[in-house]
């Protein structure tokens, strides 16, 4: 099973620069060999927050061999097209590495700020991933076609962040290339049904994301309301345990959230993949 980093930049009152500490952390996240480095997306819950797709723009120039992906953006709040010329341009910066994972959105508070409709989410996601997968084939939707910038044919591999269910499952083994659960969210019943949904159907690669680790007594504060209900809030030696269990159910990734108030801690995530 592969490891990997979610940064979720927050400010911080004291201490480097946000522009030097995210992008030391990739450069440590590359230096330990992670294999890649994914952002979240938000921007209306009530604290400061960082475009995903220009963060990952910024760190793609500080590494070279490491994954770079989205654990997920909403992909209802942009318009597809403009989106999908994004998309392209930050594959193209990325070399390739960029993973562009995806979900509908869950914060309506989200969709109010940019007067989208929440409750069409979910019919709107598939709508608008088909329009983008046209605008990466090179082929018109609106208008003219965008041109492609060579390199970039087909698009970067997506992804889908969703709930366990048929259709999801389906659409993401069967068209997309992969199925994102999240560690706040899914039980380890759930997530060992949901696998067995995804191979059943053909899905190659499975992730857990945002699964919070903090190895301190007494864990930072998290950046949600609830606790995870898959988390590394432990010793080490448990969390090794907890990660072997992850594999043992089939995953291919596990994608950990480590503390932004105390980047130190990433030396003993890396410790857990010896």
């Amino acid at each position: 099973m592969r490891i990997g980093i979610v940064t979720i930049p927050a400010p911080l009152p004291s201490g480097p620069p946000l522009v030097e500490r995210v992008c030391a952390l990739a450069r440590d996240v590359e230096r330990l060999g992670f294999h890649g480095l994914w952002v979240t997306d938000a921007f209306a819950r009530g604290k400061p927050t960082l475009d995903p797709l220009i963060l990952l723009g910024a760190l793609a120039s500080q590494t070279s061999r490491i994954e770079l992906g989205t654990c997920v953006v909403q992909v209802p709040l942009r318009h597809p097209v403009e989106h999908a010329h994004r998309v392209q341009t930050l594959n193209l910066l990325t070399q390739g590495r960029l993973r562009f994972g995806v979900g509908s959105g869950s914060t309506k508070h989200d969709f109010d700020a940019v007067e989208a409709d929440y409750d069409t989410r979910f019919k709107t996601l598939t709508s608008y991933l088909e329009v983008m997968r046209k605008v990466w084939a090179g082929e018109p939707v609106y208008g003219p076609a965008i041109s492609l910038w060579p390199g970039t044919e087909g698009g970067p591999p997506v992804l889908l962040g969703a709930w366990r269910s048929e259709r999801w499952i389906n659409l993401s083994a069967k068209v997309l290339q992969g199925w994102i659960a999240s560690g706040i969210h899914t039980s380890m019943e759930d997530l060992a049904l949901g696998l067995k949904m995804f191979r059943d159907a053909g899905g190659k690669r499975a992730v857990l994301a945002n699964i919070f680790a903090d190895f301190r007594a007494t864990p930072g504060n998290l950046p949600m309301a609830h606790v995870p209900k898959i988390s590394l809030f432990c010793s080490p030696a448990e969390a090794r345990d907890r990660l072997r269990r992850l594999e043992d159910l089939g995953l291919d990734d596990a994608l950990l959230v480590c503390p932004s108030d105390d980047p130190g801690q990433l030396e003993t995530i890396a410790g857990l993949m010896r």
